[in-house]
């Protein structure tokens, strides 16, 4: 483990030379440290991978995926037809227009002016 550990300290510009006074730490802190967090994340890893919870919420999180994916492919997005698409696409560019003639100075009174008249022009045309 420790070889694993110095091979990749090395290949990452890590100083990996040993105090002599006390052989199993690192001369330079930042490798004890990086030593110290390795060492955590394996025992770490062996202890979540032997737990059985771990393997029962392993299975359940499986189990809860290939669900949303059944729900996913009942609920598929309904498709419009042309009709539907090219009044959207009409309502869309009439509401870009409208805003698009406001300038940066009008601020939220603009906004709600070019709302307003959006609505008095759907009412026309409902009306008509």
């Amino acid at each position: 483990m420790r070889s694993a550990f110095e091979a990749w300290a090395q290949r990452d510009g890590h100083i990996v030379r040993r105090r002599e006074d006390k052989p199993d730490e690192y001369l330079v802190f930042e490798t004890q440290r990086r030593w110290v967090i390795w060492q955590a994340a394996l025992a770490h890893g062996k202890s979540a991978a032997a737990s059985s919870k771990y393997q029962a919420q392993k299975a359940a999180a499986k189990e809860a995926a290939a669900r949303e994916a059944a729900i996913l492919a009942a609920a598929a997005v309904p498709q419009i037809d042309a009709d539907e698409a090219t009044v959207r696409n009409r309502v869309l560019n009439e509401v870009l227009d409208a805003f698009s003639d406001l300038d940066d100075a009008s601020g939220i009174e603009g906004v709600l002016k070019v709302i307003q008249s959006l609505k008095k022009k759907n009412k026309a045309l409902a009306e008509s």
